[in-house]
């Protein structure tokens, strides 16, 4: 009779080894300028050059394809996030209520000021053994990225412009309707032409 071994379990540090911890870490803080801290796997410092809008990946994909502006984005796993300038966290729970989205599950966050994400793989570098749920970029960044990133008006500028990075209101608006509707539509059945509800064997 034969053993049947089960496959490895992959955990973070099989995914990124000290090694190209390291390197990851480098290149970040190398190339962008951008904090870095822990590890494996490493850790990109939230709030200093930048903030994190994260949604769910399905309403991310959905919030992609519109015609709003964005800054660099990052899929890890089954979340989606949206690189912001750095503050934008702590006004979101304000432009929700201000957008009538307040009270309203959206699983919509931010990381600011004191967080972390982890790193994703560098652009150029290979993901090593393609594990599942690793950090990606769909959106890399580039060197002086930051100034560009999706932000509030500051006081007398009207919508965003050549001046300075998209409208974080914009973003901020259309990833609400994007969550909301992926919410919806995990809780709704598929339905034939007759609406009769789809079964998958």
């Amino acid at each position: 009779m034969a053993l049947t071994v089960p496959p490895p379990r992959v955990t973070p540090e099989d995914a990124y080894p000290d090694a190209d911890t390291d390197a990851y870490a480098a290149w970040y803080e190398r190339v962008l300028g951008w904090s870095t801290a822990g590890g494996p796997p490493a850790q990109l410092v939230t709030g200093l050059r930048f903030d994190v809008l994260e949604l769910p990946a399905d309403a991310g994909a959905e919030l992609l394809g519109r015609p709003v502006a964005t800054g660099p984005v990052a899929l890890m796993g089954r979340r989606m996030r949206f690189l912001v300038a750095p503050g934008s966290a702590e006004e979101l729970e304000g432009l929700l209520d201000w957008l009538e989205w307040g009270g309203v599950a959206l699983d919509l966050g931010a990381v600011g000021t004191g967080g972390r994400i982890t790193a994703p793989v560098p652009p150029g570098y290979p993901v090593l053994g393609s594990p599942r749920g690793a950090a990606v970029w769909l959106r890399p960044p580039e060197q002086g990225c930051e100034a560009l990133l999706p932000s509030l008006p500051g006081p007398g500028q009207g919508a965003a412009g050549p001046a300075h990075g998209p409208d974080l209101v914009r973003l901020v608006a259309a990833a609400a309707t994007e969550c909301h509707r992926a919410r919806l539509r995990r809780r709704t059945p598929l339905r034939d032409a007759a609406g009769q509800p789809l079964a998958f064997s």
